[in-house]
């Protein structure tokens, strides 16, 4: 796994506005923290319902990510799960999606 890979997730039930159910994710853990092999990861639940919000990155869908459509990243839904929760990675969301998923990040824990 590598950091921006997108895995299927089954988040379980949500409560409130959480993201749930099985459903894609971008993975958002470093790569340098990953080759510790660690037990728990952070991910990026993934919807396919069209919203405007700042903490929110669109995705188109192609064959590189993986994704069968239009989607965004929940940034601020951020979570850590077990890597056993993880499927092998469908794709990658690249260099450009990746630092803007770090950039809205920085800006909701505050340091942008």
């Amino acid at each position: 796994m590598h950091f921006g890979d997108v895995v299927l997730i089954d988040f379980g039930v949500p409560v409130g506005s959480e993201a749930g159910v099985p459903r894609p994710a971008v993975l958002a853990t470093a790569d340098s923290f990953l080759s510790y092999s660690p037990s728990t990861v952070f991910v990026v639940p993934l919807t396919s319902t069209a919203r405007s919000f700042p903490s929110h990155v669109e995705l188109e869908a192609d064959s590189s990510n993986g994704l069968t459509a239009r989607s965004c990243a929940l940034v601020e839904q951020m979570r850590a799960v077990a890597v056993e929760r993880c499927s092998a990675p469908i794709g990658n969301v690249g260099a450009v999606a990746g630092r803007q998923i770090l950039e809205v990040l920085a800006m909701i824990v505050g340091i942008a």
